[in-house]
C-alpha cells in the first residue's frame, strides 16, 4: 500500500524483451543483454581523497574510504517562499562495461555538468564465466543467468568505471543477478525470501571479486556495499510487492522497480520511497511512453524497421523531445523529479544514447535543476516537512501550484 498522497497509477504490463511491448504505448522495461602505496611508514594505502587510511573490508574488494566524495550539501527543510528543486534523475541498469566506451561517456558528461546519477550493478558482471556454478538464482538452473557473463576483460573494466563513479559522487545501487523475465524462474514469482537470497548474492560478488577473479592488480571498491546499497531497480519492472518486503528487512530506503507512474511526487510504499520510471508525453501519438530509452525503441521501431538507419534521425528527435518535453512538464508546473532509466547499449545506431546525452545537457544549465542520485534525492525528501509533501504531492501531472509556491506549500 502506498503513503502519503494515495493517488492511484496507470497498471503497465511487465514485458519483457522481444514481447508484446511495442504493440502498447506506455511500454515496460527491457534489458540486454592498482593500489597506489601509502605514506612512507604507514603500511597502508592512503584513502582516495588524501584523508583517512583505507580500512580493506573482506578479501580487500572492497574497502572503507571515508565519506563519498562530491556530495551536496546536507539538506535542509523548505522554507516558506522557496520554489522546490526540479530533480533529474539519470540511472542506468546493469551498469557493465561491454567494450562499447559508453561507461566512461557518461561519467565524464556527468562531470562536465555537475551531475550524479545511480548506476544500479548487476551482481553477475563482476563474476567471471568460469565461475558461473556460484550463482544459484531462485527457480532457475545453477549459473542461469538472461543477460550472460562478461569476458574477464570486460569484468576489470567494469570495476575500473564503478570505482571511478562512485568517486565522483555517483551512487551504486543494484540490478540484482541474472535478470529472469520471463518463464516460471521469472523475478514475477519470487517470494521475499527468494529475492534475499538474489540479494545476497549480489552483494557477495560485489564484495567478493578479488577472490572470483583472481584480479590482484585493481585496487579496492572504494566504499563498504553493505552500507552503500540503499536501493534497486527489479528486471523488467516485475516483483516489486515481494521485492519490498527483503528490502524493508534489509534496511533500504527506496525501490525504483514500480511498473509504472506518473509525473507526481514520490509516495512511501511499505515504507520505502517508491521512485517509478514515469508516464511522459511521447510526440506525434496520442499516448504516453514510459521515461527509459528501450520504451522509447519498443514503441518506435518494429522488427520491420529496427536497425534502418534511415530512421535513426527522426527517431533520435522524438526520444530528445520525449524526455525535454516530460522535463518541461514538471519543470514549469509541480516539479515532480524528473526519472529517466538508460542502458549501456547501442540500440539503433546508439540514438537513444545520443538522446539522453543531449537532454542531460538541455537540462543541465536552468535554474533550481538538480541532477542528483536516488540516494541524493532521498536525502532531501526525508528532511522535508510532511505537511509539506504531502501539498507535493497533491498536484498532478502538469499542474501549477495555485496562487504560486509562496502561497501554495505553507497555506494554512
Amino acid at each position: 500500500m502506498s503513503e502519503g498522497c494515495g493517488f492511484s497509477r496507470r497498471g503497465v504490463l511487465g514485458l519483457g524483451v522481444g514481447g508484446a511491448a511495442a504493440a502498447i504505448g506506455v511500454g515496460v522495461a527491457g534489458c540486454t543483454v592498482g593500489a597506489g602505496g601509502g605514506p612512507s611508514g604507514t603500511g597502508r594505502p592512503a584513502a582516495p581523497g588524501g584523508g583517512a587510511p583505507v580500512k580493506a573490508i573482506g578479501d580487500g574488494s572492497t574497502a572503507d574510504t571515508g565519506p563519498q566524495p562530491h556530495q551536496p550539501d546536507r539538506p535542509v527543510p523548505l522554507q516558506r517562499g522557496e520554489t522546490p528543486p526540479q530533480f533529474v534523475v539519470f540511472s542506468w541498469d546493469g551498469a557493465g562495461e561491454v567494450g562499447n566506451g559508453l561507461f566512461p561517456r557518461f561519467l565524464k558528461l556527468a562531470r562536465d555538468h555537475g551531475a550524479a546519477m545511480t548506476f544500479f550493478l548487476s551482481g553477475l558482471y563482476l563474476l567471471p564465466e568460469s565461475k558461473r556454478h556460484l550463482y544459484a538464482p531462485p527457480n532457475n538452473p545453477v549459473g542461469a543467468s538472461d543477460i550472460g557473463y562478461l569476458k574477464d576483460g570486460n569484468v576489470r573494466a567494469t570495476l575500473t568505471h564503478v570505482r571511478e563513479a562512485w568517486l565522483d559522487g555517483h551512487e551504486i545501487g543494484t540490478h540484482f543477478n541474472g535478470h529472469f523475465c520471463a518463464g516460471s524462474g521469472s523475478v514475477a514469482r519470487w517470494s521475499p525470501r527468494e529475492w534475499r537470497s538474489e540479494i545476497d548474492q549480489a552483494v557477495s560478488f560485489v564484495t567478493n571479486w578479488r577472490t572470483h577473479t583472481g584480479f590482484t592488480d585493481l585496487p579496492p571498491l572504494p566504499f563498504d556495499y553493505h552500507r552503500e546499497l540503499i536501493g534497486s531497480r527489479a528486471p523488467c519492472l516485475l516483483g516489486q510487492e515481494a521485492l519490498l518486503i527483503a528490502a524493508r528487512e534489509l534496511g533500504w530506503r527506496y525501490d525504483a522497480s514500480s511498473p509504472g507512474g506518473l509525473q507526481r511526487w514520490p509516495v512511501r510504499k511499505e515504507g520505502i520511497w517508491d521512485l517509478p520510471l514515469q508516464s511522459l508525453p511521447f510526440p506525434g501519438h496520442s499516448f504516453e511512453v514510459l521515461s527509459m530509452d528501450y520504451n522509447i525503441l519498443a514503441n518506435q521501431s518494429r522488427s520491420s524497421t529496427r536497425g534502418v538507419p534511415a530512421h535513426y534521425p527522426a527517431w533520435r528527435a522524438q526520444a530528445v523531445a520525449t524526455y525535454l518535453g516530460g522535463f518541461r512538464r514538471a519543470y514549469e508546473t509541480n516539479r515532480a523529479p524528473l526519472f529517466i532509466g538508460n542502458h549501456f547499449e547501442e540500440w539503433n545506431g546508439g540514438i537513444y544514447m545520443d538522446a539522453v546525452e543531449e537532454a542531460l545537457k538541455a537540462m543541465s544549465d536552468k535554474r533550481d535543476v538538480r541532477l542528483v542520485s536516488f540516494r541524493q534525492l532521498v536525502d532531501w525528501l526525508d528532511v522535508q516537512d510532511p505537511k509539506v509533501l504531502a501539498r507535493l504531492c497533491a498536484l498532478a501531472p502538469g499542474q501549477t501550484p495555485t496562487g504560486g509556491w509562496a502561497g501554495y506549500l505553507f497555506a494554512a
